[in-house]
């Protein structure tokens, strides 16, 4: 993929560095460290450009990092799809994969040594003592095991290893300021009891590192130069500092801030989109309507539509929420320039061309895609029955309606133009068929002697168009701010009922019949969908053909 393409407040911190001498360019190492406990979003997806972007921007490196340090949910299954979807928005960490677990024996060590220099204690307080002695901005935190000797706390450190100990019975915390105004710094917990398997290191540990002490070690024992995270862990920066300062590790990092990515109508809690999952609300981590990259990539988004959209959005330092419809002009805008043209008729209605013979079957060429002639053509059969959908034919006709109606006529796109001469009813009132006569001299969609029309409708032959369905796609949630509910409501409360809406029964031309699960096609007139890859003979509707936004200038 091309790098970032707009400059952004961390390429003009790094431009300083690198104008300062600090660092070349090619020095410039960044790292994206994805916690494995779910699939990636569109919010992961913004830190991930801004990772793998930055390092590419200055032709320097960026390492892939499984946050793994917590074991509780984490699975291989969440490892692999992480690597897929990354790669599928085409970055490539080469060599550079690796796990927060990696590091487990390295960062006890680097912990043994902060108990040895009297920055760390161990403290037993129970998880209702330690929010009881929190304090607040008037009083500061208390913990009676402060002052527990270095040797003591060294034991008891050593036996929480082992295994001695109930979770918790202890934790290991650090020693900054109990009464520090970030209550980040209070003497953040740094390591905690835990008996359960880790995904990778089975059994073989029962104390884990906390993130906040585990990823700044990380970061410097993998020489990061530049540790790009949302802005919730602004206020963790100081802590992050403290440990770099302490552990006395070759490399100094810095941490760097940015805004993460809000959209309307969308829920980024990964707990919450599990619960979707978990409870068969949505069909699994992919299903089309998730905000997570397997689900966008399944509903037919293409990996040049996402990187558009974060590119547009750009990196800001403070929070907001983007329109979800930029994201589906990106998409839109992407598809409109690459997705071959097919015919689709959705809602088809039998229409007869009372003067065409029964037995001929005649072919007219249409473009593939009329913006690039590069992309060549192909044949549409032509038949005495046809269908064209019942949304372009008007037994009583609004004003201005120059599709097919009574007495009306109409050009069949790239075909005749026909005259609607009468309507054949079933016995309860609904139409059977419509009947037409077709002007003959008028093929190809030329017109002869002056014959012109206002109205143009797409069509097939019924005897050769192939039956499929459709499933149309709009937003999960109906309230565009899932940050800020109303009291007492969830994000339960505003499920759109109409998210997925199958239609059987839908015609497509004979040419799809060879379509591939992934591939993707502008239907005409109706919108881009994209051949599912779970549902044999199914198209998801990607987005409309309606735009709000301005074209990309």
């Amino acid at each position: 993929m091309d790098e970032i393409k707009s400059n952004n407040f961390i390429h003009d911190i790094i431009d300083e560095e690198i104008s300062a001498g600090k660092y070349r360019a090619d020095e410039i190492h960044t790292r994206f460290p994805p916690e494995p406990n779910g699939y990636l979003h569109i919010g992961h997806c913004k830190a991930l450009i801004i990772d793998f972007g930055t390092a590419k921007k200055y032709g320097g490196v960026c390492n892939l990092r499984m946050d793994d340090t917590n074991p509780a949910k984490e699975d291989t299954e969440f490892v692999d799809a992480i690597q897929e979807d990354i790669r599928w928005l085409g970055f490539d960490w080469e060599d550079r994969f690796f796990y927060g677990s990696d590091y487990f024996e390295q960062t006890f060590e680097l912990a043994v040594k902060l108990i040895k220099e009297g920055y760390a204690y161990v403290c037993e307080l129970t998880p209702e003592q330690f929010r009881e002695y929190r304090g607040d901005l008037s009083h500061p935190a208390i913990s009676p095991f402060r002052d527990r000797p270095i040797e003591e706390s060294l034991d008891l450190f050593y036996r929480m290893r082992n295994g001695e100990f109930p979770e918790g019975k202890y934790t290991l915390r650090a020693k900054i300021d109990l009464a520090s105004g970030n209550f980040n710094m209070r003497d953040p917990v740094l390591y905690r009891i835990r008996y359960i398997d880790h995904h990778r290191q089975g059994s073989k540990w029962c104390i884990f590192p906390m993130y906040d002490f585990a990823h700044p070690i990380q970061d410097a024992i993998e020489g990061i130069t530049h540790s790009l995270c949302s802005l919730e862990y602004e206020d963790h920066r100081p802590l992050y500092n403290w440990v770099i300062d302490r552990v006395q590790l070759p490399s100094r990092p810095r941490q760097i801030e940015f805004a993460r990515l809000n959209v309307t109508n969308t829920v980024m809690s990964k707990r919450h989109l599990r619960y979707l999952v978990e409870n068969g609300i949505v069909d699994g981590w992919d299903d089309p309507r998730m905000p997570t990259l397997c689900g966008m990539r399944r509903r037919g988004f293409t990996a040049a539509s996402v990187l558009d959209f974060v590119d547009r959005i750009g990196v800001a330092k403070s929070n907001s929420m983007v329109d979800i419809g930029l994201l589906e002009h990106c998409v839109r805008e992407d598809l409109n320039e690459k997705a071959l043209r097919r015919v689709a008729v959705i809602k088809p209605i039998k229409l007869i061309v009372d003067n065409f013979p029964e037995d001929k079957v005649e072919y007219f060429s249409l473009p593939n895609h009329p913006g690039n002639p590069e992309l060549g053509t192909r044949e549409l059969p032509f038949t005495r029955e046809l269908y064209i959908d019942a949304d372009d034919f008007a037994e009583v006709p609004p004003p201005k309606f120059f599709r097919m109606k009574p007495d009306g006529e109409v050009r069949l796109m790239g075909a005749y133009i026909v005259k609607c001469t009468s309507i054949e009813k079933n016995a309860d009132g609904s139409i059977k068929a419509i009947h037409c006569t077709a002007d003959l001299e008028t093929g190809c969609g030329m017109p002869a002697d002056g014959h012109k029309v206002k109205g143009t409708i797409h069509w097939l032959s019924a005897k050769y168009a192939k039956e499929t369905s459709v499933i149309v796609y709009d937003r999960l949630f109906t309230e565009e701010n899932m940050n800020d509910l109303p009291e007492g409501k969830t994000y339960m409360d505003y499920l759109n009922p109409e998210s997925a809406v199958t239609v059987t029964g839908v015609m497509v031309e004979p040419s799809l019949e060879n379509a591939k699960a992934g591939d993707k096609f502008q239907f005409v007139r109706t919108g881009y969908f994209c051949l599912d890859s779970k549902i044999p003979n199914t198209f998801n509707r990607v987005v409309g053909l309606k735009d709000s936004f301005p074209a990309k200038k």
